[in-house]
């Protein structure tokens, strides 16, 4: 089988690696996505222990269509019979780039018509009660090549299920995963987020160091398709719960505000990591060594969606100076404001670009003094 999995911009190369790790053969990585091949296992599996996808699709078919009538006739060629039931729900949803068929609402009236009309042939009616599972079909067309596929997860991957629901955070999980993965946090090594929020990278930080897989406590769409056998999700999970190990591993959530510790507190007891991830309210302009070895990895305000008294240009200054007395720890920033390091005071040893969101970030590195 095909599949699709879908990734913030700058997350592919992190994808890939996790794609191969689970044993799964990468096709092909584009802006996004990254295409790889397995059996109706990954479903699950992928589902489950993806860090840093976004979602997870099975790919029907693909093939080129410049005009409605080849978009037609390519999807009414997928034998839909194989997935949908004639009292399944089957709505169709999907993006257009650079191609001659840019109507994204004309392509789904063509998409949708077509797999009606396949079906009707198959089971011999003419109406559709749409009552029964849902399968959310997804297009994606680039350069006139057609993608066609059945979405798997639900709710996004980046929805670990230990935020809040009504809580509206301004860093996925995903992106956190990744800020932590990029530190390489160690046993031995204090992890500390001086502006927390609500804990998601010291949590993320600590989910990788004991190998907890982010998907385990959580349910997927795709556990309602009876072409997946219950057995099969069982297993992936029983596989997730037999990785999970102790670790030492220390990681620090701080912030200025405590209404943001409180919501923190609650994410690390419900992600299951209250024993390594301690919740406090302190100054991120006043936090010492204590002697030992540390990194931060943090998301400070940054003016997007935040605001913080006497704005973060002089926040920024105030950190580059304060930090500089840390020793020789490693400090990790993601922030999208374009003047951070002439703020900072210092160049960065090492810059990546990543998105959180739709919104261009730069994740700066600082390695130890020499």
């Amino acid at each position: 089988m095909t599949f699709v999995a879908t990734c913030l911009f700058g997350l592919e190369h992190l994808l890939g690696e996790e794609i191969t790790a689970l044993g799964y053969k990468k096709i092909e990585t584009i802006d996004g996505r990254v295409t790889f091949s397995g059996d109706i296992d990954a479903v699950a599996r992928f589902n489950i222990f993806a860090r840093y996808a976004e979602r997870l699709y099975i790919r029907l078919s693909e093939f080129n269509a410049v005009s409605f009538t080849e978009l037609f006739d390519g999807v009414k060629r997928i034998p839909w019979e194989e997935w949908i039931s004639k009292d399944d729900s089957f709505p169709v949803t999907g993006h257009s780039i650079k191609s001659t068929l840019f109507s994204v609402p004309d392509c789904q009236s063509i998409i949708k018509k077509a797999i009606v009309q396949r079906l009707e042939s198959v089971y011999g009616i003419s109406w559709f009660k749409e009552t029964g599972v849902k399968y959310r079909i997804e297009f994606f067309i680039l350069k006139d090549n057609v993608s066609v596929m059945i979405e798997t997860s639900g709710a996004p991957l980046h929805k670990r299920g230990y935020r809040p629901q009504q809580f509206t955070a301004p860093l996925r999980e995903t992106l956190a995963a990744a800020l932590a993965t990029i530190s390489r946090p160690r046993e031995d090594v204090l992890f500390w987020d001086p502006f927390c929020g609500s804990g998601t990278i010291a949590i993320e930080a600590a989910l990788i160091m004991t190998n907890s897989a982010p998907g385990k406590n959580r349910g997927f769409s795709s556990e309602s398709f009876p072409q997946i056998d219950r057995r099969i999700w069982r297993h992936a999970r029983d596989e997730a719960e037999s990785l999970v190990r102790r670790s030492p591993f220390e990681a620090y959530a701080s912030d200025i505000d405590p209404s943001a510790t409180q919501t923190a507190g609650l994410c690390v007891q419900n992600a299951g990591v209250g024993d390594n991830v301690k919740v406090f309210v302190k100054d991120a302009l006043a936090i010492t060594t204590m002697g030992r070895r540390g990194t931060i990895v943090s998301n400070p305000p940054y003016g997007e969606r935040i605001s913080v008294p006497g704005g973060v240009d002089s926040l920024y200054r105030k950190m580059g100076r304060h930090f500089s007395t840390l020793d020789n720890w490693q400090i990790y920033i993601l922030t999208s404001h374009p003047e951070f390091q002439k703020l900072y005071g210092r160049k960065a040893d090492k810059i990546k670009k990543l998105y959180n969101g739709m919104i261009p970030c730069l994740f700066y590195e600082y390695f130890k003094r020499k």
